[in-house]
């Protein structure tokens, strides 16, 4: 399954380092942030559910980024 989110994060450099906690996070095949758009394409793995896999890894993400957020 494909979701995806728009989110909110302050710079090209931080977008990059979300993106590869999002792609880390177990549930998620792959991931795309776009900086540009910001907008985050998200493949979840098979038989998993998307909306708890995705608050996973914004939590994940927040470590990171403190005010990084991801809507859904």
């Amino acid at each position: 399954m494909k979701k995806t989110y728009k989110v909110d994060v302050d710079c090209a450099a931080c977008a990059e380092k979300m993106q590869e906690a999002i792609k880390n996070t177990e549930g998620v095949k792959d991931a795309v942030l776009s900086f540009m758009t910001l907008k985050c394409k998200v493949e979840f793995e098979d038989g998993v559910d998307p909306d708890e896999v995705i608050k996973v890894a914004r939590d994940n993400c927040k470590k990171i980024e403190d005010e990084f957020e991801i809507f859904f």
